[in-house]
């Protein structure tokens, strides 16, 4: 498996797709820190940013490497080597290098102007693990999709149609859902619903990270009763890992049935 994790990450490292992600958080650090010359303000920008992005990122990555190392792979199954380790080896090879630009690409311009000076590393290290779970739980249902749709054009739909719901579409219907059932108690409903999609657990957590969990309301001050306590922090982060160890044993479980 490591092997092959090598590979893929190597793989990905010589791409300039790789580079241009790298270098575009790279010039999107230097320029919020220009723009704001606060540390504190650029992370509060930076958030909205990852959340979206990162996601998107992940998703059309993972599709693309999993159709583009189709003969590749077919080619490493022919040999005596476990399925389970050559998509995990795969994945992780992918979700790695996507990691590490993210990581580097944003920790270079915030160490320059004086990161570990400030009190806004804590905040900025959540960020970072944020984009680092998002990044592996994308990367992951992407190649599900990719694994389940022979055909590149329709695996490339669905993934889109993926990320849009999470990003998108399953805020609409949260709001709908509120608005409908506004005479009963939702309180449970709403921590609930948010656990359910990573990206609205992750724009929670950075919010209340960064004390600002007043903008949202009546709704900021259930969360932070909920998720701004120590128990609901690591409740919330074991979710993130569940979000990404699923989708990991479901891609592994199809690549153990499926006919190549």
């Amino acid at each position: 498996m490591f092997k092959i994790l090598k590979y893929s990450f190597y793989d990905l490292m010589r791409s300039r797709w790789s580079y241009v992600y790298f270098l575009f958080y790279l010039a999107l650090g230097f320029v919020l820190l220009f723009l704001n010359n606060d540390v504190s303000k650029a992370v509060i920008t930076l958030m909205n940013v990852i959340i979206v992005l990162v996601p998107l990122i992940g998703t059309i990555f993972g599709v693309m490497y999993f159709y583009n190392s189709k003969e590749f792979t077919e080619l490493l199954l022919a040999l005596p080597i476990k399925r389970s380790s050559i998509f995990t080896g795969q994945y992780l090879g992918v979700a790695g290098s996507l990691t590490l630009s993210l990581v580097m690409g944003l920790g270079i311009p915030f160490i320059v102007y004086g990161l570990f000076r400030s009190n806004a590393i804590w905040d900025f290290s959540l960020l970072l693990i944020v984009g680092a779970f998002l990044t592996l739980i994308f990367t992951a249902l992407s190649f599900n999709i990719a694994l389940s749709n022979e055909n590149k054009i329709k695996g490339f739909g669905y993934a889109v149609l993926l990320w849009l719901f999470f990003a998108v579409i399953y805020d609409g219907l949260f709001l709908l859902s509120l608005i409908i059932f506004e005479d009963y108690p939702l309180d449970k409903y709403s921590l609930v619903a948010t656990m359910l999609n990573p990206v609205d657990l992750s724009r929670t957590l950075i919010l209340l990270k960064l004390d600002i969990s007043a903008l949202m309301g009546y709704t900021g001050a259930v969360f932070k009763s909920f998720f701004g306590t120590r128990s609901g922090f690591f409740i919330s982060i074991f979710m993130l890992i569940l979000w990404t160890l699923i989708p990991l044993y479901n891609l592994i479980r199809k690549a153990n049935k499926k006919d190549f």
